[in-house]
Protein backbone atom coordinates (compact mmCIF):
# COMPACT_ATOMS: atom_id res chain seq x y z
CA UNK A 1 0.00 0.00 0.00
CA UNK A 2 1.30 3.45 -0.94
CA UNK A 3 2.20 5.96 1.75
CA UNK A 4 0.70 9.44 1.54
CA UNK A 5 2.90 12.51 1.22
CA UNK A 6 2.73 16.23 0.54
CA UNK A 7 5.20 18.93 -0.51
CA UNK A 8 5.64 21.47 2.28
CA UNK A 9 6.01 24.28 -0.27
CA UNK A 10 2.19 24.28 -0.39
CA UNK A 11 2.31 26.31 2.83
CA UNK A 12 4.95 28.81 1.70
CA UNK A 13 2.92 30.87 -0.76
CA UNK A 14 -0.03 31.82 1.42
CA UNK A 15 -0.93 35.47 1.98
CA UNK A 16 0.65 34.94 5.39
CA UNK A 17 3.28 32.26 4.75
CA UNK A 18 3.33 29.51 7.35
CA UNK A 19 6.51 28.78 9.28
CA UNK A 20 7.88 25.26 8.95
CA UNK A 21 7.35 24.25 12.62
CA UNK A 22 3.66 25.11 12.14
CA UNK A 23 3.36 22.79 9.14
CA UNK A 24 4.39 19.49 10.70
CA UNK A 25 1.58 19.21 13.29
CA UNK A 26 -0.94 19.95 10.54
CA UNK A 27 0.39 17.12 8.39
CA UNK A 28 0.34 14.76 11.36
CA UNK A 29 -3.19 15.75 12.30
CA UNK A 30 -4.40 15.30 8.73
CA UNK A 31 -3.00 11.78 8.57
CA UNK A 32 -0.07 12.21 6.20
CA UNK A 33 2.75 9.75 6.71
CA UNK A 34 5.50 11.51 4.73
CA UNK A 35 6.42 14.89 3.30
CA UNK A 36 8.84 16.45 0.83
CA UNK A 37 10.78 19.42 2.18
CA UNK A 38 10.58 22.66 0.23
CA UNK A 39 14.08 23.74 1.20
CA UNK A 40 14.04 27.38 0.16
CA UNK A 41 12.72 30.76 1.23
CA UNK A 42 12.07 30.98 4.97
CA UNK A 43 11.76 27.20 5.36
CA UNK A 44 14.79 25.11 6.41
CA UNK A 45 17.67 25.09 3.94
CA UNK A 46 21.41 24.46 3.78
CA UNK A 47 22.01 28.19 4.29
CA UNK A 48 19.69 28.98 7.21
CA UNK A 49 20.29 25.69 9.05
CA UNK A 50 24.07 25.55 8.88
CA UNK A 51 25.29 23.61 11.91
CA UNK A 52 25.15 19.90 12.60
CA UNK A 53 23.34 20.63 15.86
CA UNK A 54 20.71 22.69 14.05
CA UNK A 55 20.22 19.94 11.49
CA UNK A 56 19.90 17.25 14.13
CA UNK A 57 17.22 19.30 15.88
CA UNK A 58 15.43 19.87 12.60
CA UNK A 59 15.27 16.17 11.84
CA UNK A 60 14.05 15.47 15.36
CA UNK A 61 11.16 17.91 14.75
CA UNK A 62 9.54 15.46 12.34
CA UNK A 63 10.77 12.09 13.56
CA UNK A 64 9.34 12.92 16.99
CA UNK A 65 5.93 13.15 15.34
CA UNK A 66 6.37 9.88 13.47
CA UNK A 67 6.67 11.67 10.11
CA UNK A 68 9.13 10.71 7.38
CA UNK A 69 10.83 13.20 5.05
CA UNK A 70 11.20 11.45 1.69
CA UNK A 71 12.49 14.18 -0.59
CA UNK A 72 14.16 17.58 -0.73
CA UNK A 73 13.54 20.38 -3.24
CA UNK A 74 16.47 22.78 -2.88
CA UNK A 75 16.89 26.25 -4.32
CA UNK A 76 18.81 26.00 -7.58
CA UNK A 77 16.57 28.39 -9.51
CA UNK A 78 18.98 31.31 -9.65
CA UNK A 79 21.58 29.06 -11.29
CA UNK A 80 22.20 28.89 -15.05
CA UNK A 81 22.38 25.16 -15.67
CA UNK A 82 21.92 25.59 -19.43
CA UNK A 83 23.43 28.95 -20.41
CA UNK A 84 26.15 29.38 -17.79
CA UNK A 85 29.73 29.65 -19.04
CA UNK A 86 30.68 26.91 -16.55
CA UNK A 87 28.79 24.68 -14.15
CA UNK A 88 30.95 25.60 -11.14
CA UNK A 89 28.34 27.74 -9.38
CA UNK A 90 25.60 25.19 -10.04
CA UNK A 91 27.72 22.35 -8.68
CA UNK A 92 28.72 24.33 -5.60
CA UNK A 93 25.05 24.93 -4.78
CA UNK A 94 24.06 21.35 -5.62
CA UNK A 95 26.72 19.95 -3.31
CA UNK A 96 25.50 22.14 -0.44
CA UNK A 97 21.94 20.89 -1.02
CA UNK A 98 23.09 17.30 -1.29
CA UNK A 99 25.00 17.55 1.98
CA UNK A 100 21.89 18.99 3.61
CA UNK A 101 19.96 15.91 2.44
CA UNK A 102 22.72 13.64 3.78
CA UNK A 103 22.72 15.33 7.18
CA UNK A 104 18.92 15.12 7.42
CA UNK A 105 18.85 11.52 6.14
CA UNK A 106 16.52 12.48 3.27
CA UNK A 107 16.70 9.87 0.48
CA UNK A 108 16.14 11.97 -2.63
CA UNK A 109 16.96 15.37 -4.14
CA UNK A 110 14.69 16.97 -6.74
CA UNK A 111 16.11 18.99 -9.65
CA UNK A 112 14.87 20.77 -12.76
CA UNK A 113 16.61 22.52 -15.64
CA UNK A 114 16.36 25.96 -13.90
CA UNK A 115 15.93 28.06 -17.07
CA UNK A 116 12.94 29.10 -19.13
CA UNK A 117 12.12 27.30 -22.41
CA UNK A 118 12.82 30.71 -24.02
CA UNK A 119 16.55 30.00 -23.97
CA UNK A 120 16.03 27.27 -26.61
CA UNK A 121 14.17 29.51 -29.05
CA UNK A 122 10.91 31.37 -29.58
CA UNK A 123 8.06 30.34 -27.34
CA UNK A 124 4.83 30.66 -29.28
CA UNK A 125 2.79 33.55 -27.97
CA UNK A 126 4.87 33.89 -24.81
CA UNK A 127 8.07 35.48 -23.60
CA UNK A 128 10.34 34.88 -20.69
CA UNK A 129 9.48 37.06 -17.68
CA UNK A 130 11.89 39.88 -16.92
CA UNK A 131 11.98 40.81 -13.25
CA UNK A 132 14.40 41.08 -10.33
CA UNK A 133 15.04 37.33 -10.46
CA UNK A 134 15.94 37.25 -14.15
CA UNK A 135 18.07 40.37 -13.83
CA UNK A 136 19.96 38.67 -10.99
CA UNK A 137 20.35 35.51 -13.05
CA UNK A 138 21.24 37.00 -16.45
CA UNK A 139 22.32 40.56 -15.72
CA UNK A 140 21.48 43.58 -17.87
CA UNK A 141 17.75 43.82 -18.47
CA UNK A 142 17.19 40.19 -17.48
CA UNK A 143 17.04 38.89 -21.05
CA UNK A 144 18.24 35.29 -21.33
CA UNK A 145 20.80 34.43 -24.01
CA UNK A 146 19.63 32.06 -26.73
CA UNK A 147 21.63 28.86 -26.96
CA UNK A 148 21.99 26.14 -29.54
CA UNK A 149 19.84 23.13 -28.68
CA UNK A 150 22.65 20.57 -28.87
CA UNK A 151 24.95 22.71 -26.74
CA UNK A 152 22.18 23.18 -24.18
CA UNK A 153 21.46 19.45 -24.12
CA UNK A 154 25.14 18.64 -23.60
CA UNK A 155 25.40 21.15 -20.75
CA UNK A 156 22.53 19.55 -18.87
CA UNK A 157 23.65 15.97 -19.49
CA UNK A 158 27.29 16.59 -18.59
CA UNK A 159 26.40 18.34 -15.34
CA UNK A 160 23.73 15.89 -14.27
CA UNK A 161 26.04 12.94 -14.90
CA UNK A 162 28.26 14.38 -12.17
CA UNK A 163 25.29 15.12 -9.92
CA UNK A 164 23.88 11.62 -10.30
CA UNK A 165 27.22 10.05 -9.43
CA UNK A 166 27.78 12.27 -6.41
CA UNK A 167 24.24 11.61 -5.21
CA UNK A 168 24.71 7.86 -5.62
CA UNK A 169 28.04 8.01 -3.76
CA UNK A 170 26.15 9.68 -0.90
CA UNK A 171 23.40 7.06 -1.01
CA UNK A 172 20.83 9.47 -2.47
CA UNK A 173 18.58 9.51 -5.53
CA UNK A 174 18.50 12.35 -8.06
CA UNK A 175 14.96 12.97 -9.32
CA UNK A 176 14.15 15.32 -12.20
CA UNK A 177 10.75 16.97 -12.46
CA UNK A 178 10.07 18.07 -16.07
CA UNK A 179 7.48 20.81 -16.36
CA UNK A 180 6.33 23.56 -18.72
CA UNK A 181 8.12 26.23 -16.71
CA UNK A 182 11.58 24.99 -17.63
CA UNK A 183 13.50 24.11 -20.77
CA UNK A 184 13.45 20.60 -22.26
CA UNK A 185 9.74 20.19 -21.70
CA UNK A 186 8.89 17.97 -24.68
CA UNK A 187 8.65 14.20 -24.46
CA UNK A 188 11.58 13.71 -26.85
CA UNK A 189 13.64 16.19 -24.79
CA UNK A 190 12.96 14.20 -21.63
CA UNK A 191 13.96 10.98 -23.33
CA UNK A 192 17.22 12.46 -24.67
CA UNK A 193 18.26 13.69 -21.24
CA UNK A 194 17.38 10.40 -19.53
CA UNK A 195 19.31 8.44 -22.14
CA UNK A 196 22.25 10.83 -21.97
CA UNK A 197 22.59 10.90 -18.18
CA UNK A 198 21.87 7.21 -17.63
CA UNK A 199 19.55 5.02 -15.63
CA UNK A 200 20.39 6.55 -12.24
CA UNK A 201 18.55 9.75 -13.17
CA UNK A 202 14.92 9.23 -12.16
CA UNK A 203 11.78 11.15 -13.06
CA UNK A 204 9.34 12.90 -10.78
CA UNK A 205 6.00 12.03 -12.29
CA UNK A 206 3.50 14.86 -11.79
CA UNK A 207 0.02 14.26 -13.19
CA UNK A 208 -0.60 17.96 -13.81
CA UNK A 209 2.71 18.44 -15.63
CA UNK A 210 2.09 15.24 -17.61
CA UNK A 211 -1.20 16.78 -18.77
CA UNK A 212 0.47 20.03 -19.83
CA UNK A 213 3.42 18.31 -21.53
CA UNK A 214 1.76 15.23 -23.01
CA UNK A 215 -1.64 16.60 -24.00
CA UNK A 216 -1.32 20.39 -24.36
CA UNK A 217 2.31 20.96 -25.34
CA UNK A 218 2.37 23.96 -23.01
CA UNK A 219 5.22 26.47 -23.36
CA UNK A 220 7.08 24.29 -25.83
CA UNK A 221 9.39 26.25 -28.17
CA UNK A 222 8.74 25.80 -31.88
CA UNK A 223 6.56 22.89 -32.96
CA UNK A 224 4.55 21.44 -30.09
CA UNK A 225 4.88 17.74 -29.32
CA UNK A 226 1.82 16.08 -27.85
CA UNK A 227 0.80 12.46 -27.42
CA UNK A 228 -2.33 10.90 -28.89
CA UNK A 229 -2.68 8.81 -25.74
CA UNK A 230 -2.31 11.84 -23.46
CA UNK A 231 -1.34 11.35 -19.83
CA UNK A 232 -1.51 7.55 -20.03
CA UNK A 233 0.88 7.51 -22.98
CA UNK A 234 3.24 9.86 -21.15
CA UNK A 235 3.55 7.37 -18.31
CA UNK A 236 3.88 4.43 -20.68
CA UNK A 237 6.65 6.24 -22.55
CA UNK A 238 8.79 6.40 -19.41
CA UNK A 239 7.80 3.20 -17.63
CA UNK A 240 10.56 2.09 -15.26
CA UNK A 241 12.18 5.53 -15.07
CA UNK A 242 10.13 7.08 -12.25
CA UNK A 243 11.38 7.61 -8.72
CA UNK A 244 8.31 9.36 -7.27
CA UNK A 245 4.75 10.20 -8.30
CA UNK A 246 2.97 13.47 -7.55
CA UNK A 247 -0.80 13.09 -7.68
CA UNK A 248 -2.74 16.30 -8.30
CA UNK A 249 -5.34 17.74 -10.68
CA UNK A 250 -5.12 20.25 -13.53
CA UNK A 251 -7.40 22.90 -15.00
CA UNK A 252 -5.34 23.14 -18.20
CA UNK A 253 -3.97 26.61 -17.49
CA UNK A 254 -0.50 28.05 -16.92
CA UNK A 255 -0.16 30.08 -13.72
CA UNK A 256 1.51 33.42 -13.04
CA UNK A 257 4.80 31.59 -12.41
CA UNK A 258 4.65 30.22 -15.99
CA UNK A 259 4.16 26.59 -15.08
CA UNK A 260 1.23 24.18 -14.66
CA UNK A 261 -1.62 25.26 -12.41
CA UNK A 262 -1.96 22.59 -9.73
CA UNK A 263 -5.62 22.18 -8.75
CA UNK A 264 -6.88 20.24 -5.71
CA UNK A 265 -7.71 16.61 -6.44
CA UNK A 266 -10.97 16.12 -8.34
CA UNK A 267 -11.55 19.88 -8.70
CA UNK A 268 -9.97 19.98 -12.16
CA UNK A 269 -10.55 18.50 -15.58
CA UNK A 270 -8.57 15.25 -15.36
CA UNK A 271 -10.20 11.83 -15.65
CA UNK A 272 -8.08 9.73 -13.33
CA UNK A 273 -9.60 6.42 -14.36
CA UNK A 274 -8.13 6.95 -17.84
CA UNK A 275 -4.49 6.99 -16.74
CA UNK A 276 -4.04 5.68 -13.20
CA UNK A 277 -3.32 2.12 -14.30
CA UNK A 278 -0.58 3.41 -16.63
CA UNK A 279 0.82 5.51 -13.78
CA UNK A 280 0.92 2.49 -11.48
CA UNK A 281 2.59 0.34 -14.15
CA UNK A 282 5.14 3.11 -14.81
CA UNK A 283 6.64 2.61 -11.36
CA UNK A 284 8.06 4.77 -8.62
CA UNK A 285 8.69 4.30 -4.93
CA UNK A 286 6.19 3.58 -2.16
CA UNK A 287 5.00 7.21 -1.78
CA UNK A 288 2.29 9.11 -3.63
CA UNK A 289 2.63 12.78 -2.83
CA UNK A 290 0.33 15.80 -3.16
CA UNK A 291 1.78 18.90 -4.84
CA UNK A 292 -0.32 21.98 -4.05
CA UNK A 293 2.25 24.55 -5.15
CA UNK A 294 0.93 28.13 -5.46
CA UNK A 295 -2.70 27.18 -4.63
CA UNK A 296 -4.35 29.23 -1.84
CA UNK A 297 -5.81 28.04 1.47
CA UNK A 298 -3.20 25.33 1.83
CA UNK A 299 -4.36 23.86 5.14
CA UNK A 300 -7.89 23.12 3.97
CA UNK A 301 -6.95 22.09 0.44
CA UNK A 302 -4.12 19.81 1.53
CA UNK A 303 -6.62 18.11 3.85
CA UNK A 304 -9.12 17.82 1.01
CA UNK A 305 -6.42 16.30 -1.20
CA UNK A 306 -5.59 13.76 1.50
CA UNK A 307 -9.12 12.36 1.22
CA UNK A 308 -8.78 12.17 -2.55
CA UNK A 309 -5.38 10.56 -2.32
CA UNK A 310 -6.69 7.96 0.11
CA UNK A 311 -9.43 7.15 -2.40
CA UNK A 312 -6.93 6.69 -5.24
CA UNK A 313 -4.66 4.55 -3.08
CA UNK A 314 -7.61 2.35 -2.14
CA UNK A 315 -8.42 1.92 -5.86
CA UNK A 316 -4.94 1.72 -7.38
CA UNK A 317 -2.19 1.95 -4.77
Amino acid sequence: MKKTGVGTWAFMFEETPMLFPEVLPILKRQGYETFELGSFGHHPSYSNTPSGEDRDALRESWTSLGLECTGLAGDLWDQRLITGSTNEAYMERFRAILQFAVDLQIPGVRVDTTEDPWVLGDVQGESMPKNDDTIAKYGGDGTAPRIDYDVALKNVIDTWKVCVQEAADAGKRLIWEPEPGFAFNKVDDIERILDGVGEDLLLMGDVCHAHQIGELGARQPGKKQTLDGGIAEFYKRFTGRFGRQHIIDSDGTINAHLTSTHVPLFDGMLKFDEFMEALVDAGGDDVWSIDMCFWPDATNNVQKCKAGLDQLIKQYG
